[in-house]
Parts: structure tokens; C-alpha cells; sequence
């Protein structure tokens, strides 16, 4: 067997540079580039290795660890989990910055490879520079954090032990039930060490998407309750994404007459208009969708994990003879709900049910239309006026329980500048968001144009994936217009990546809606009876202590623009319309620093979200909201 002697990160380049997918009989490259940023305990290494060349891997240079970690998932999930570019780091703080993208990860099942440098094998050096020493074991080292957040752990101490380590992470990110965060840790004495490599360990490799079939007995079980069903209640989730089960789930509604509604990732593969589709369901969802599934009496789940979001905490379900039938092909998610697990993938489950129940229609008469018509006069509302003000201004505060209280200071609402927005985004533009009261707008009231052009991060809710999630969708889709939906509160804390897509020339356009704080915290804080503390962003008041003085003089404009991009202050419609025309015809990435009144969010729709509220306080208000939450749970599902 032919070998060639290469340094181990040298050979982990050459590995990655040949690993290819097949899905469909279409074979595409798995691996096409790298995200990095250097220091001591990769530089040497990885880093050398990239520099050498001998390979077709493209280095993006991030920027913050975390930041470029979250673009690298980004573009994963965007082409449906097909393609990864892995993240690199040094030791140390660069290592952990990259936790809590793992986590995200892993929490919406998408592949994302982390390599984080680590402390030396040999332990000669020891303690080195960023090295956190562990009492207990020196064998522990701060990358040992990420078993706890990745589907697959490893650390490369020995050269040869690459071999098994990469096929094994390559196992994981291919697999559709299993994939999530991968890390395997490079010491920095073992990158630079050398080794004689089989060739056949660095030829192409190519790993297989096969779709899982429904069995006959799976057939059976599902059409059972189907056909015993009289209001059953399609949930579609992520896996139809993925699966690209879109045509498939559609075709089964039609047949059977069956309403949909959407989980986040779910959203958008049936057309927003679709007499069938009531849109988001749960605590962010629609009143059409949330008054369906109360009274629903089957909820077929397609590649949904049952979120408390999407199932309002259990509570959403209210008909007592309410069965959950789920198709997954994740048997972790499958049996959630207490349901009738089908682990199979969906597009090929869904086909197989289509061609079995030619005969069944639910006995839905004119409800799904009654629900949809009312909801989109709701939604038209505010996407037109926010509340119950004009030309974009909101005159009340929209509590977390659905009531407006009075508010008698003009301003532009979060909701119609978001409408005006939407409006503009022609139907091959992609949105992105991820936390705050955003997704929760755009849950309800975004219509999204092709399928796919809808990408929100909210299995994690990971505040700062809006802007360095954007570039990753950019570099995955460059043709397309990426429009990106932020808080003030995300923005402040992670937007790096801003400045890395000036420096690759991918214009992403970012919408920022600043209402001076976290808003939807704020908004959650007041509705269980705690009045506002530490959720706005204001200077300390002397006489107080507190953070309740006076306005901040942040101008997020300038910020975006000492950066290169081009910017925008924003108050009024007026204003937003000119700036989204002008911006067309800018090449440079683009900010709208949007000012929007506070509590202008949309509310909630039928829905109830469990937060734990406290038992005991002396505001009367907070006993009042802790019995409420009793009275809620008493009426959910235990399962």
C-alpha cells in the first residue's frame, strides 16, 4: 500500500479537501473551504498546512470565533445540510468561543465541524499560554467543554489516530438523524507531527444520503390514524426542509384536505397563501393555526422536535383525544408527545401516504378558510399600521398576553416596518433572523417568497446569528439578495462578521430595529408581573442605582459605517422606503439602523409559553401571574 509521509493537520486538509455527498444520485463536495481564526495553538499548524496548499479549500478569515462558527452552521443549513465549511482555532479563549455555536448546532441538528487547537500531548511545555488547568486531571483541557454540546468528541493525541477520529466525525456529519456539532481537538505538538499516510485514507470519499423508506408496517399504523382521524392538523418542521419534502407534504394536504401549520424551521416551503397553510403555530404562531390545533384530534408531526414553542409548553393540544403521529428520521425526536413514532425520511414517508390514502378527506368544512381570512386581516393590521395607530406609528404597548396598553408617545412599529420591508424583498431574496421579539413577527406575519428564501435560527434562539448567520447564507447563495432581521440587543453583542463580508464583498443587507433595549425580555418581564429592571439600555440614574436614566447616544449607523458598510438612520416609513430604494444600488454590505417604538412587536396569538415565575414576592402581581401559570400547567400534557 502506497503511503505519503504529511504532518497530521497536513493529512486532516487533504481528508477534508476529498470528502464528497451523494443524495438523489447527485454527488457534490462536502467540504468546500475553511474558516479560521489563527494564534498560537493552530497557526503552526493547521494553519500551515492551509498556507502550503495542495488542496482546493478556500480559508475565510473570521473574525470572532463564535461568529464565524455561527456562519459556517448558517451555510450549512441553507443548502439543506448538503455542504460544511469546518471552523479552526487556537487554544484557550478562541476554543470556547466556538461553545456555544456547537450548541446551536446541536440544538437545530445541523452538521458543523469545529476544530479548536488544544494544549500540548506531550505535556513538556505545560502550563502553556491560555492553557486552563484542571486540578482534578491534567488530561482535561478547556476543550473537553464541548462534549457536553457535540454529537461527536474526540482528541487527536497520536498522529495515526486521525484515521479513525475524521472517518468518524465525517459518520456524524453525514447522517441526518444523528448530525449536530462535531469537535475534535488538535494539540499543537500533535498538528506538526508527521506520519506515513495510506493514500487510500486521503483519496475521495464519498458518503451517502440514502433516504429511509417506510416499511409496510409503518404504512399501516399511519393510515390507521389518519383514516380514524376527523380533524387532523399537519405540523411541519425542519426535517421537511431537509428532507426537501416540500412538493410531497403539500400533495398530502391536498389530498386529504388537511391544514397545515409551521414551525420556524419549517416555514416557507408551502407558499404563505396556500388556502391550506395557517402558518406558524405555538407561542410565536398564528391564531388560525393555534385555534386549529386546540380542537385538533390528530397532530402528524413531519421532522418537528416538539418544541415548547411549538407546542406551547404542551398546552396547545387541547382535545383530550388529541393522538400525535410523527414522522421522523430521528428516533429522539419521534417519540416526543408520547406519539406513534415513523422514523423514516419525510419525503419519502409523505409520498408513500399520499399514494395510500387517495380516499380520505378530513371532515374540515369551512373553517380552515374562516380562520385564515379572519388571521390575515389581523396580520394586514399590522403590517400596515403595528397596533392601532397610523402610517406605521403604534400608539399602545403590546403586552406579552395580547392587551395594548395606552402609550401616548409617537413612533415607527416594529411590525409595519417590517410589512414595508417584506413588501420590498423580491420573492428570491432570502430573510434570516434568530432572536428577540423578531422571530416571533416574522413567524406570524412574514410571507415568504420561494421556498428556502426563509431562514431563522430558533431551535438555540442564539442572539448575534442574525448578521454572522447572514454571511453564511450569503456565501452559500451569492446570487441571492440576503436581507437579515436584528435587535439592538443582538447587534451589540455579536456582529463581527459584518466586517468579513466587506472584506469578501458579499453585501448582505441588515435590518436593525432598535427600541432601546431587549424588548422582548422586557415585554416577557412585565406580563408575569415584575416590573421592568435590567432590560433596557439606559444610563445608571444617580438617584436610583438603577439602570433607568438617561438615553444612551449609541448610533449604530456609525458603527456600521466605520466598519465600510453603507448605513441609514431610519424614523418613519417615508424614510425606510428611500433607504431600501438606495440601497439597491450600493455594492458594499448595507445597515438600517431603524428606530422603533418599544413593545411595537406583535403579540401573542392563543398561545401560552411556561416560564418559571416566582412563588413567593411582594408585588401582588407576581402571585397573581404564578397562579395563572398553575392554572396553565394543570391544563397541559405531561408527556
Amino acid at each position: 500500500m502506497q503511503r505519503i509521509r504529511l504532518t497530521m493537520t497536513q493529512a486532516l486538509v487533504r481528508f477534508l479537501d476529498n470528502q464528497y455527498l451523494e443524495s438523489d444520485q447527485s454527488i457534490s463536495k462536502f467540504v468546500t473551504g475553511m474558516f479560521g481564526v489563527f494564534g498560537h495553538g493552530c497557526v503552526c499548524g493547521v494553519g500551515q498546512a492551509l498556507e502550503q496548499g495542495d488542496h482546493s479549500l478556500c480559508f475565510y478569515q473570521g473574525k470572532n470565533e463564535q461568529g464565524m462558527a455561527l456562519a459556517a452552521m448558517a451555510y450549512a443549513k441553507q443548502l439543506n445540510r448538503r455542504a460544511i465549511i469546518p471552523c479552526v482555532s487556537s487554544i484557550g479563549p478562541g476554543a470556547l468561543n466556538m461553545v456555544t455555536a456547537a450548541g446551536c448546532a446541536t440544538a437545530n441538528r445541523i452538521p458543523l465541524l469545529l476544530l479548536p487547537g488544544d494544549t500540548f500531548a506531550c505535556r513538556q511545555p505545560d502550563p502553556v499560554l491560555q492553557q486552563t488547568e484542571i486540578f482534578s486531571s491534567i488530561g482535561t483541557t478547556v476543550n473537553d467543554a464541548f462534549r457536553s454540546v457535540c454529537r461527536y468528541w474526540d482528541r487527536i493525541e497520536r498522529p495515526e489516530q486521525l484515521m479513525s477520529a475524521a472517518i468518524q466525525a465525517m459518520r456524524v456529519l453525514t447522517d441526518p438523524a444523528e448530525t449536530g456539532a462535531v469537535c475534535l481537538a488538535l494539540p499543537q505538538d500533535v498538528e506538526g507531527e508527521a506520519y506515513d499516510y495510506p493514500e487510500d485514507f486521503l483519496k475521495k470519499r464519498v458518503w451517502h444520503l440514502d433516504r429511509r423508506p417506510l416499511a409496510a408496517s409503518q404504512l399501516q399504523r399511519a393510515c390507521q390514524l389518519i383514516r380514524t382521524s376527523r380533524k387532523p392538523l399537519i405540523i411541519v418542521g425542519g426535517g421537511v426542509r431537509y428532507s426537501e419534502a416540500g412538493t410531497e407534504v403539500q400533495a398530502l394536504a391536498e389530498t386529504c384536505n388537511i391544514p397545515i401549520a409551521e414551525t420556524q424551521a419549517g416555514k416557507g416551503l408551502i407558499a404563505w397563501d396556500h388556502p391550506l397553510n395557517l402558518g406558524g403555530i405555538g407561542v410565536t404562531g398564528t391564531q388560525a393555526a393555534n385555534v386549529i390545533a386546540r380542537e385538533a384530534d390528530l397532530i402528524l408531526g413531519i421532522g418537528t422536535r416538539f418544541s415548547d414553542f411549538t407546542t406551547c409548553s404542551k398546552w396547545l393540544f387541547q382535545n383530550p383525544d388529541a393522538q400525535v403521529l410523527s414522522i421522523n428520521i430521528c428516533p429522539f425526536d419521534a417519540v416526543k408527545m408520547n406519539g406513534e413514532a415513523i422514523i423514516a425520511d419525510a419525503r419519502e414517508a409523505v409520498a408513500s401516504l399520499v399514494r395510500a390514502l387517495p380516499d380520505y378527506r378530513s371532515d374540515y368544512g369551512g373553517e380552515i378558510a374562516q380562520v385564515k381570512a379572519e388571521w390575515q386581516a389581523i396580520a394586514d393590521r399590522y403590517y400596515s399600521d403595528g397596533t392601532s395607530g397610523s402610517a406605521g406609528c403604534s400608539t399602545g404597548f403590546v403586552n406579552f398576553d395580547g392587551s395594548v396598553s395606552p402609550n401616548s408617545e409617537p413612533g415607527l412599529s416594529q411590525t409595519a416596518a417590517l410589512g414595508e420591508i417584506n413588501r420590498f424583498m423580491a420573492p428570491a431574496d432570502i430573510a434570516v433572523g434568530s432572536a428577540g421579539s423578531l422571530p416571533g413577527d416574522m413567524q406570524r406575519l412574514f410571507q415568504p417568497g420561494r421556498p428556502g428564501t426563509y431562514h431563522v435560527e430558533y431551535g438555540f434562539s442564539n442572539m448575534g446569528y442574525e448578521i454572522n448567520g447572514a454571511l453564511g447564507v450569503k456565501m452559500a447563495c451569492p446570487q441571492a439578495e440576503v436581507y437579515t432581521f436584528t435587535g439592538d440587543g443582538s447587534y451589540i453583542m455579536a456582529h463581527s462578521e459584518l466586517y468579513t463580508s466587506i472584506q469578501e464583498n458579499l453585501k448582505i443587507y441588515v435590518c436593525l430595529f432598535d427600541n432601546s433595549g431587549w424588548g422582548c425580555i422586557e415585554n416577557l418581564q412585565n406580563s408575569q408581573g415584575t416590573a421592568t429592571f435590567g432590560t433596557t439600555f439606559a444610563a445608571r440614574d444617580t438617584r436610583t442605582g438603577r439602570l433607568n436614566g438617561r438615553a444612551l447616544p449609541v448610533d449604530f449607523a456609525a458603527n456600521a459605517a466605520s466598519y465600510g458598510a453603507k448605513a441609514y438612520t431610519i424614523h418613519t416609513l417615508a424614510e425606510l422606503r428611500a433607504a431600501l430604494k438606495d440601497s439597491k444600488k450600493e455594492t458594499r454590505s448595507v445597515l438600517f439602523d431603524i428606530k422603533v417604538r418599544p413593545g411595537s412587536m406583535s403579540p401573542g396569538f392563543t398561545s401560552w409559553w411556561r416560564v418559571g415565575v416566582a412563588a413567593v414576592a411582594a408585588d401582588p402581581a407576581v402571585g397573581e401571574a404564578y397562579e395563572r401559570m398553575e392554572q396553565k400547567i394543570r391544563e397541559t400534557r405531561d408527556f
